[in-house]
């Protein structure tokens, strides 16, 4: 072992022990990395900085934008939706339908963002099924991590263990080369979590912690707006059509605010906001709010016109993504204290609607709409959550205390989900067909995000995990000098002792284990960094194809269940499921070997030696 191999083995023992100690953020000890490479002279300028030309780095940053027009466009949210409804209150066929969900979606998108987006999700299903969240929330992570294993693009490591292959010469992976790895462990996973989820959920006390945020129900129920929402469809020759809300006074003559309004547009309804100058029109059906319960609503519809539509969950709570409730209180410099809300003209000037008033603790009752502002009065809100936002960018008057929780879930490009199921699927069949790089691929669905309005540039940027891009590039030197130093020799050759003459599905088994247990220190993705060339090394040491080695390593990357630390899926889990260190090595280990034996089996079978 010369000095300079001793010197590269002490700097990465040097940066296991500062990602696992937490200490220093993980992308700058790698960018620390890159500077002690080049200083020490180990390796040159461009070979220590080789990542960020990687067409994969790039590749792995495109697809957080895509993940993000997702998100935005509401694709995520509507699959939620749809599992809530199918399931309904079966634990079971939840947690069937959760794994196979996350898996699915995880395949074209952040593991994290996906689990990130179901915990609010299962956190509700787990409170109207009165089971405890650990119940669920294990299967949900697990999902998280499996999705790696769907697609080439699902996860970092699949993509850095092919960016080896090709620097290395070699035939690379195809689009959908892991996917039935992926299925077999999702199955055998399901299997798995059907029978241990009596040993989840037992360290929950009952005492979860409440949301920063008060949810739609609590205000409902707070504000008592209870049997008040009414969904109520223009016909034809109403006296409303032609008319602005402004004009009609709807609210002073039958109680009747409106606070939002669907609009049929382009084949579709589309929500637009309810303004004092917003113009109504026929089909239009309009969200209303009832606050004055003597209105007789048949002689109100018979008027007007108005024919009553379904209007599922209470008080337009399943129109969240599209219709906000903020709390606002006065401040005490406001110009506005003393004033009704029909002096101050509030929906004219905020396009907002005030449907309750709480004062002293308590809802007022009847007609709030020309009771005097005082100070202390908290106001409820209703409308479109743009503008709710920029209502509180205006302190002068308004304090805005508290935002219902589902702005979390709020989609603001929902019109253009068909636009992102069309880029995506663009994308996937040009990198399927390998018509184009799949750097250029995922490229091309960036940009038709962005033509389509899924996404803003600004959204785009934002969206990128900058730590996770700059932890690759800043891990990928090491590979380099080990190459250069001659560690990788040495590790294959130890690797050689242990099982080069037991065969190459023992080699298999031994890689997987290495590769999993460097993944309880640090990061998938630096473990895969690290183990990719050593797996292809020990493959042509052993004069068999380097395939099976470095698909091994790419599952066992992605098998990150052993520790609440191994992946930031484990640690988005660990709070909502009320887990302890012990439940994820005690559910996870297991898993893991279940994970190795199919990978074994599998492999050899889809990639022969």
């Amino acid at each position: 072992m010369n000095s300079e191999l001793l010197w590269v083995l002490s700097l990465l023992l040097i940066a296991i022990v500062l990602f696992t100690t937490n200490k220093i953020r993980m992308d700058v000890v790698a960018l620390l990395v890159i500077i002690a490479f080049v200083l020490s002279g180990t390796l040159t300028l461009n070979e220590a900085t080789v990542g960020f030309s990687d067409p994969n780095v790039l590749l792995i940053a495109a697809l957080f934008v895509i993940g993000e027009g997702l998100v935005r466009t509401g694709v995520a949210y509507q699959m939620g939706d749809w599992l809530v409804r199918v399931a309904g209150s079966s634990e079971v066929k939840m947690l069937v339908l959760l794994m196979i969900c996350v898996a699915s979606l995880g395949a074209f998108m952040s593991s994290t963002g996906v689990v990130a987006i179901f915990i609010p999700v299962v956190l509700s299903v787990a409170a109207r099924m009165k089971t405890s969240p650990g119940r669920l929330m294990m299967p949900l992570g697990f999902a998280g991590l499996i999705s790696g294993l769907m697609t080439l693009v699902a996860t970092p490591p699949n993509m850095v263990v092919n960016s080896e292959l090709v620097r290395e010469g070699l035939p690379s992976f195809q689009f959908f080369s892991i996917t039935p790895i992926g299925i077999a462990v999702l199955f055998a996973g399901i299997l798995y979590m059907l029978v241990v989820r009596r040993w989840l959920g037992n360290n929950d006390n009952g005492k979860q912690k409440e949301a920063y945020r008060r949810t739609f129900r609590d205000l409902i129920r707070d504000y008592q707006l209870a049997g008040r929402a009414r969904r109520l469809a223009i016909r034809k020759g109403s006296p409303l059509v032609g008319h602005s809300l402004d004009e009609l006074h709807l609210r002073s003559r039958y109680g009747a605010n409106v606070v939002g309004i669907e609009r049929w547009r382009r084949f579709r309804r589309v929500m637009v906001s309810a303004t004092g100058g917003t113009e109504l029109r026929e089909r239009d059906v309009l969200l209303v709010d009832m606050s004055a319960s003597d209105v007789d609503l048949r002689e109100f519809c018979r008027e007007q016109l108005l024919e009553p539509m379904v209007l599922r969950g209470e008080y337009f709570s399943e129109q969240s993504r599209d219709v906000g409730l903020a709390e606002v209180s006065m401040n005490p410099d406001s110009e506005l204290l003393g004033k009704s809300l029909r002096e101050i003209k509030f929906r004219t000037r905020y396009g907002l609607n005030v449907v309750a008033i709480r004062r002293e603790g308590s809802a007022l009752p009847g007609k709030i709409v020309d009771e005097p502002l005082r100070l202390g009065d908290v106001l409820l809100v209703i409308g479109d959550w743009k503008l709710i936002r920029i209502l509180s960018t205006k302190p002068r008057n308004f304090i805005v205390l508290n935002l219902a929780a589902e702005i979390e879930t709020v989609a603001p490009a929902s019109s253009q989900a068909p636009h992102a199921l069309f880029s995506l699927a663009l994308m996937v069949a040009l990198m399927v067909t390998n018509e184009v790089p799949n750097f250029i691929a995922a490229l091309i669905a960036c940009l038709l995000m962005g033509k389509f309005r899924c996404i803003d540039m600004e959204s785009a940027y934002r969206s990128i995990h900058w730590p996770s891009i700059i932890l690759i590039v800043g891990m990928m030197p090491f590979a380099a000098a080990l190459q250069k130093t001659g560690g990788i020799e040495l590790i294959v050759n130890g690797l050689m002792d242990v099982a080069g003459s037991a065969g190459p599905q023992v080699m298999l088994v031994c890689l997987f284990i290495l590769c999993a247990s460097i993944g309880l220190f640090i990061s998938n993705t630096a473990t895969a960094v690290l183990m990719a060339p050593i797996a292809i090394a020990a493959a042509n040491q052993m004069n068999v194809s380097p395939l099976p080695f470095a698909m091994v390593i790419g599952v066992a990357a992605s098998a990150a269940f052993m520790t609440p630390v191994s992946s930031p899926v484990n640690t988005l889990i660990l709070e909502p499921g009320g887990y302890k260190f012990a439940d994820f090595i005690k559910i996870g280990v297991p898993f893991t070997v279940i994970v190795m034996l199919i990978s074994v089996f599998l492999i050899p079978l889809l990639f022969p030696f």
